[in-house]
């Protein structure tokens, strides 16, 4: 018996092939490509008069959104998201953002590391992609300590960013860190005052943190919002350039849907409901009265954009795509 060979194999398919040919017999056909399931990096730059904004993504978490909202039916929240042709389970992004002024590279928040698994923590991958390192960092502001914006600041207990000074709002290094365990609110979920933990000790133990009061100039350059309710200090960040303005929002909504339609829908996340619900309304409103650009953490990326207002309901504009400086916001 013949042996099989790779070249008796390719040999007999060179003779079925011109067999198929010659007879109009259908010819020997491969699979389709098969399909890849990633997508370009997850940066996006635009200019802000003369700074440089670069929102980076650190991924997507499909979240059961009708499930994790309040003060609003599950029911209710699942039609106003198919309404906008949104999967339930819905894609939500988690964003951070680099401002560049040309002298300093100035992060707002940091993503989550490894804590929330592989379908996020994209941050540091992204930032090299972008065109920059961590370890050309020089400040890390916090909009607040949750770990989808502090996870990504250490890992193994060492510096990610090894030359920045990691900004925080005093009152969320206050609750966060300091408040005794029987003092901590009921139905919190403790994991999060231990990551906390993890992620801001290495930088305090080096001396590396700066606390910054409500409403206070965190850098020059960068002023602070106390937009408290999220948490005790969840702030949002301003930067202003030739006569335009951006505001980093944090965590003023999860997603661009039903909180722009509802903006007394608060989430599982909000510590203080009522007051996630007034720092939305004023943010909101600022946004119209001005016609600033926002960004935030939770808006489908990259999560910059302008608020709309449409009768009584408000809605999201994201900003228009341009692949080139000719095209940037200036």
């Amino acid at each position: 018996m013949n042996s099989i060979t790779r070249r008796n194999v390719l040999k007999g398919a060179s003779m079925l092939a011109t067999v198929a040919a010659i007879s109009g017999a259908p010819s020997l056909t491969f699979a389709a490509a098969p399909k890849q399931y990633f997508q370009s990096p997850g940066f996006y730059r635009l200019a802000l008069g003369d700074l440089e904004i670069t929102a980076l993504s650190d991924g997507t978490l499909p979240l059961p959104l009708p499930e994790m909202y309040r003060d609003v039916t599950a029911e209710q929240a699942a039609r106003l998201l198919h309404a906008a042709y949104r999967d339930i389970p819905t894609d939500t992004s988690v964003n951070a953002f680099l401002v560049n002024d040309g002298q300093r590279l100035v992060l707002i928040d940091a993503g989550s590391g490894s804590y929330l698994g592989a379908e996020a923590g994209h941050l540091l991958a992204n930032l090299e992609a972008s065109g920059y390192k961590a370890s050309e960092i020089d400040h890390v502001i916090l909009t607040h300590v949750h770990t989808d914006h502090s996870g990504g600041l250490a890992r193994d207990g060492k510096l990610v960013f090894e030359k920045a000074t990691l900004h925080v709002p005093a009152r969320e290094l206050e609750f966060w860190l300091k408040t005794p365990a029987e003092a901590r609110p009921e139905g919190l979920n403790q994991q999060l005052f231990k990551e906390a933990e993890e992620c801001l000790r290495p930088y305090l133990e080096r001396g590396r943190v700066e606390v910054f009061e409500d409403d206070e100039e965190v850098i020059s350059g960068f002023q602070s919002i106390l937009r408290p309710g999220h948490t005790p200090g969840h702030s949002s960040i301003v930067v202003q350039s030739a006569g335009k303005k951006l505001v980093f929002w944090g965590d003023i909504t999860h997603g661009d849907i039903v909180q722009f339609d509802q903006p007394e829908v608060t989430i599982e996340f909000d510590m203080d409901r009522s007051g996630a619900v007034r720092s939305r309304r004023v943010a909101f409103a600022e946004a119209i009265a001005e016609g600033h650009l926002v960004a935030g953490a939770h808006i489908a990326f990259p999560g910059i954009g302008n608020v709309l207002k449409e009768g009584d309901n408000f809605d999201w504009l994201p900003v228009n795509y341009s692949d080139g400086e000719a095209g940037m916001v200036r």
